[in-house]
């Protein structure tokens, strides 16, 4: 059995009004991503865009979108990015972009790394606040921030799988 390795890229939507962000979805993001390769590379960017890519995971809340693509090819997807201005879904464009924040070979260094740059994020609103309750809040999620509870959900999953399956 062959394994094809992959490459995820981790992607920020960036729009004007965040509201228009609750209207995204990963088909659309697909379809547009599918065009904007087409566009720019042709014929032969569409049959690679064919074969590897999927929208793994879309949060419309924060418009974070995490896009596998085979290992050779990601550099295809990568450059078509750029060529993002606009979603289109039910009749309504969203004027946008798409920024690239990382690339990672698993969707845990993925985690890790988004992870890390929410707790930067967090750390420069601090001093945008402006009364004692919004620093509070903000000093209260940078502590939330920590991949030791992502740590234990995992473990406690991992716990539940193995108590049905052990044979006496």
């Amino acid at each position: 059995m062959v394994r094809f390795k992959s490459r995820y890229l981790l992607c920020e939507v960036c729009v004007p009004d965040r509201s228009s962000l609750q209207l995204l979805e990963d088909r659309t993001i697909y379809n547009t991503l599918r065009a904007a390769v087409n566009r720019a590379h042709g014929d032969y960017g569409s049959a690679l865009f064919n074969i590897g890519v999927i929208v793994k995971y879309l949060n419309a809340h924060t418009g974070v979108v995490l896009i596998r693509s085979r290992k050779k090819h990601y550099r295809l997807i990568w450059s078509a990015l750029s060529f993002i201005t606009c979603l289109e879904n039910r009749g309504q464009k969203v004027q946008c972009f798409l920024n690239c924040l990382h690339v990672g070979g698993t969707i845990r260094t993925c985690q890790k790394f988004l992870v890390k740059y929410n707790r930067q994020q967090l750390h420069r609103m601090l001093p945008a606040c402006k009364t004692d309750a919004e620093k509070q809040e903000v000093r209260r999620a940078i502590l939330s921030c920590s991949l030791s509870n992502v740590r234990e959900e995992e473990a406690d999953e991992d716990g539940s799988d193995d108590d049905g399956d052990e044979e006496t």
